[in-house]
C-alpha cells in the first residue's frame, strides 16, 4: 500500500503516546517531512499531545523544530526503570485504559462515559503508587519557555476521579506547560503522580493512546494524528486500534477530516516491542526520518 502523502499542514496536529521510542518516531517523522518540503509544523493552529506526544507538542508550541525535544526525551528515559522492566511501563498504562474502554468500546466516545471514568478510577486506585521523579524533564521544559496560549492541549488523568483533563483547553485547571507534560508522562505505578491545584494527575495514555477526540476541530478542519503505538506489542496495539477508530468517528461526526499516520515497516522494526529502550533511539530516528521524507516527496 502506498505511503500516505503529507503535502499540506493540518489545522490540528495530534501526537500520541509511545514511550522513549514513540517520542523519537514522532520527532523523526515530522523532521523528515519538513526536510523534504516547505512545511513547518510549528505553525499549526493547534496541537494535542499525550505522554510522549506531549513532549513533542510542547516543543513545537514553543516555536522549536521537532528535533529540539531530544533533551526532554532523554530526561524522561533516564528516569524510567532499568531495561528489563521498561516494557511494563506502557503495558501498565494500556491495561488501565483497556480496563475501562473495552466494555463500552462500541460507543464512539467509550472513555468519556461515566462508567468508563468509574472503572478507570478504580483501576488507578488499585495500582501501586509510583515513586520515581520526573523533575529533570520538568526543568528542561521550563527552559524551553513554552506557555499555554490557546494552541496547545495536553492530556492527563485525574488520579482520584479517573476523569480526563486537557490542560490548556478552556475551563481546564490552571497549570504550567511543564506541569501538564509531567502529568501526561507520569505512568501510574512507576512515576510519582503530579499535583496540580491540589489534585493528582497521571499519564494521559491511561485514557487514550492519542486523545484524538479532544482536538479542537469542527466542520472543515483538517486533523493529522500520529500514532506511535499502532504497531506496538499486542495489548497496546489493540488499545490503540480500538480507541483511535472510535475517536476518529467522533471527529468526523463533527465535520472534521482526519488523517492518521502509523509507523511503517522499517520504523516498526526499529522500535521493536520495548518502547522505553533508549538504546534504539538513533535507529528509530533514522527510520522515522526516512518515513517522513517518503511521505513528503512521494
Amino acid at each position: 500500500m502506498p505511503a500516505m502523502q503529507i503535502t499540506s499542514l493540518p489545522d490540528v496536529l495530534v501526537l500520541g503516546v509511545g514511550g522513549t521510542l514513540g517520542e523519537a518516531w514522532l520527532r523523526g517523522v515530522l523532521s523528515g517531512v519538513e526536510s523534504a518540503s516547505d512545511l513547518d509544523f510549528r505553525t499549526c493552529a493547534h496541537f494535542v499531545g499525550s505522554s510522549a506526544g506531549s513532549i513533542v507538542a510542547a516543543t513545537l508550541a514553543a516555536g522549536r523544530r521537532p528535533r529540539a525535544g531530544d533533551r526532554a526525551a532523554r530526561e524522561w528515559a533516564e528516569a524510567a526503570p532499568a531495561s528489563d522492566q521498561d516494557k511494563g511501563l506502557l503495558a501498565r498504562a494500556a491495561g488501565l485504559g483497556m480496563a475501562a474502554a473495552t466494555p463500552i468500546a462500541p460507543l464512539a466516545m467509550a472513555g468519556a462515559a461515566p462508567a468508563g471514568r468509574a472503572v478507570r478510577a478504580a483501576a488507578l486506585r488499585a495500582a501501586p503508587r509510583g515513586t520515581r521523579s520526573l523533575g529533570g524533564l520538568g526543568r528542561s521544559l521550563d527552559e524551553a519557555g513554552v506557555r499555554f496560549d490557546g494552541r496547545l492541549r495536553i492530556s492527563a488523568v485525574d488520579l482520584r476521579s479517573g476523569r480526563r483533563v486537557m490542560f490548556g483547553s478552556p475551563g481546564a485547571p490552571k497549570a504550567s506547560v511543564s506541569q501538564a507534560v509531567l502529568a501526561s508522562c507520569a505512568v501510574p505505578g512507576v512515576f510519582e503522580p503530579v499535583e496540580i491545584g491540589g489534585r493528582e494527575y497521571v499519564d494521559g495514555g491511561v485514557w487514550s493512546p492519542t486523545n484524538l477526540d479532544a482536538a479542537p476541530a469542527g466542520r472543515g478542519a483538517d486533523v493529522l494524528c500520529l500514532v506511535p503505538t499502532a504497531t506496538a506489542f499486542r495489548l497496546l496495539r489493540a488499545f490503540s486500534t480500538t480507541a483511535v477508530a472510535a475517536e476518529t468517528l467522533a471527529l468526523r461526526a463533527r465535520g472534521a477530516t482526519v488523517r492518521t499516520v502509523v509507523p511503517d515497516a522499517a520504523s516498526a522494526a526499529a522500535m521493536g516491542t520495548n518502547l522505553m529502550d533508549s538504546g534504539r533511539v538513533e535507529q528509530v530516528l533514522d527510520a522515522a526520518f526516512a518515513q517522513g521524507r517518503s511521505m513528503a516527496s512521494g
